[in-house]
C-alpha cells in the first residue's frame, strides 16, 4: 500500500540470505523500485529465468514431524518458522506427523518417492534415524541388495534429507551445518546444498541391526542412554542426571576388539584437521576409497582378512564416531578431526583407569584446545570396520564342561541382576545414535557417501577484513 502514495509505484522484494555469527542464517528483503512498468517487468523476468536454471533447488519436499520428539514442539516450529519460507520459496509441501514409533520409516517404503525433490524431517536424532532407515531401506529393497549380507556395497541414495532441529539432541544437524536453528536449516534446504555423508551398517551373527551415521559407542555413552530412557520425564536434563551417576558407577567392561584400519585415508584421527565445506580430505579419501574397491574387485579380496588387528582387554567406553558428534556442550566433538564423508570411522578406545583420570578425559570433550586422546589409557584409530565380542560371549562359545566355570557365569549373572553387591556389571548396551541395542557382539562396516543431506558442512569462520561477509 506505501507505494499507491509514491510517484513510483512499480517495485518487486528480493529475498535473499544473510549470515549472521556462529553459522546462523537468517532472510532478508530488498524492495527494487522504478517509474518504468516495463522495466520492472523485464528485471522480474530476468531474475525468474535464472531462478528456472538453478535445478538443484527443491520444487516439492516430503514433510515428517514427530509431535513428541524434544519439548514436544516440533510441529509449532515447523508451522512458525519453517512453512513461511518454505511458500516464500514456492517449495509444496505434503507433510504427514508421526502417530507412533518408525511411523515415517514405514511410510517410506509405501510412499512413490518419485513425486519429491527430497525429504525434511523435523525433529531430533531419532526422527532423523527413522527417515534415514526408511530411504535406505527402500532404496535398497528398490535394487534388490540384501541388507543381511555385510560383505554387499549397499546402493546409495540420491534424494537428499533435511533436518529440520526440533529434539532433544540434534547431533547430526549441528555437525553438518554448525548449528541447532531450525531458520537455518530451512534455508540450506532451499538454496538446495547438498553434503553428502557417510553411513555405518551394524550388523549381529550377521543379520542387519541398525544404521548410524554418529555415534556407536559402548560402556560410558551406552550406560548413560539406558539410564536416561528411565526419566525421559526430565527432558533434556535427563542426560545430565544419568550422566553424573555414570560417572559414579565407574563400571568397566571386558571384550575383544577387532578392526580395519582405514590405510588408504588421507587423514588421520589426530592431525586436527576438521572436516568443513568443501572437505579436501574426504574428496581425496573417497577417491583413494573407490580405487581400492576397484582393486579388490579385480581379485585381491583375500587381503581383507590379513588387514585385521585383535585388542583384548578392560574397557570404560568403546567408541566409534563417523563425525566429530559435536554439540553445544561439546563443541570439538568426541573425535575432533573426523570427517563426514571420506568413508572412515574413528574408534575411540578407553581402557579401564581411575575416576579421576576418566573425568580428565571427560572434562577434554569441552576444552577447545587439549588433545582429548593424549592419555596412556586412551587409544584412537581411522577405521573402515571393527567388531566387538564380550568376555562372557566367548566363554559361552567355547565348549567346556567345567563345573567351576558354570558356576562363575551363573555366580556373574546372579551380581548383574542385583547390583548391590558391588561387583562390575556383566554387560553394557550399545547407543547407535541415540537408541540402545541390547546385542554386545556385533560388527560394523562404513559405507562411504551414501546418502545426501540438505546441507553444505560447516563453514570456515569469516574474515575480518571481508567488506561483505553476509551474501549467500
Amino acid at each position: 500500500m506505501q507505494w499507491k502514495h509514491m510517484c513510483k509505484p512499480h517495485a518487486f522484494t528480493v529475498h535473499y540470505v544473510q549470515r549472521m555469527k556462529k553459522h546462523r542464517w537468517r532472510c532478508k528483503a530488498v524492495t527494487f523500485w522504478c517509474s518504468d512498468e516495463l522495466l520492472c517487468c523485464h528485471w522480474l523476468q530476468a531474475l525468474t529465468d535464472l531462478l528456472e536454471q538453478q535445478t538443484w533447488r527443491p520444487k516439492h519436499v516430503l514433510v515428517y514431524i514427530n509431535p513428541y520428539g524434544g519439548k514436544k514442539k516440533g510441529k509449532q516450529i515447523y508451522e512458525k518458522k519453517v512453512a513461511p519460507l518454505f511458500s516464500l520459496a514456492s517449495i509444496s509441501t505434503e507433510v504427514l506427523v508421526t502417530e507412533y514409533a518408525n511411523h515415517a520409516r514405514d511410510n517410506l517404503y509405501e510412499v512413490n518417492l518419485e513425486k519429491y525433490d527430497g525429504i525434511v524431517c523435523v525433529g531430533g536424532d531419532g526422527m532423523f534415524s527413522e527417515v534415514l532407515h526408511g530411504l535406505i531401506g527402500r532404496v535398497q529393497k528398490d535394487s534388490d541388495v540384501d541388507q543381511n549380507n555385510p560383505k554387499v556395497p549397499l546402493s546409495p541414495c540420491n534424494m537428499r534429507i533435511g533436518i529440520i532441529p526440533a529434539g532433544s539432541t540434534d547431533c547430526v544437524c549441528f555437525a553438518t551445518v554448525g548449528i541447532s536453528d531450525p531458520v537455518t536449516s530451512a534455508l540450506h534446504i532451499i538454496l538446495g546444498d547438498c553434503q553428502p555423508l557417510d553411513v555405518s551398517t551394524i550388523y549381529h551373527k550377521k543379520a542387519f541391526l541398525k544404521y548410524s551415521v554418529s555415534l556407536l559407542g559402548y560402556g560410558f555413552y551406552g550406560d548413560v542412554l539406558k539410564g536416561s530412557e528411565k526419566n525421559r520425564w526430565l527432558g533434556p536434563a535427563r542426560y545430565d542426571f544419568s550422566g553424573f551417576k555414570t560417572f559414579l558407577s565407574h563400571h568397566y567392561y571386558e571384550g575383544t576388539v577387532s578392526f580395519q584400519p582405514a590405510k588408504w585415508a588421507v587423514g588421520s584421527p589426530r592431525d586436527k584437521i576438521c572436516c568443513r565445506s568443501g572437505c579436501y580430505i574426504c574428496r581425496q579419501s573417497s577417491k583413494q576409497l573407490e580405487e581400492q574397491q576397484r582393486a579388490e574387485a579385480r581379485g585381491l579380496e583375500n587381503n581383507e582378512q590379513e588387514d585385521w588387528t585383535t585388542i583384548k582387554g578392560k574397557f570404560m567406553a568403546i567408541n566409534a564416531a563417523s563425525m566429530s558428534c559435536a554439540c553445544p556442550r561439546s563443541p570439538r566433538g568426541l573425535s575432533p578431526a573426523a570427517h563426514l564423508a571420506d568413508g572412515t570411522a574413528d574408534l575411540i578406545l578407553v581402557r579401564k583407569c581411575s575416576r579421576l583420570n576418566f573425568l580428565r578425559h571427560l572434562i577434554r570433550h569441552t576444552t577447545s584446545n587439549s588433545d582429548q586422546f593424549d592419555f596412556p589409557f586412551v587409544d584412537v584409530y581411522r577405521i573402515r570396520s571393527f567388531q566387538f565380542t564380550p568376555k562372557h560371549f566367548e566363554e559361552e562359545d567355547a565348549e567346556s564342561t567345567d563345573l567351576g566355570n558354570i558356576g562363575k557365569k551363573n555366580f556373574a549373572q546372579i551380581c548383574t541382576d542385583h547390583p548391590s553387591c558391588g561387583c562390575n556389571q556383566l554387560n553394557s548396551v550399545w547407543n547407535c545414535d541415540g537408541e540402545t541395542l541390547e546385542q554386545t557382539a556385533i560388527e560394523m562396516r562404513v559405507h562411504c557417501q551414501l546418502i545426501k543431506l540438505f546441507a553444505r558442512g560447516i563453514e570456515e569462520s569469516q574474515k575480518e577484513e571481508d567488506k561483505n561477509p553476509s551474501r549467500v
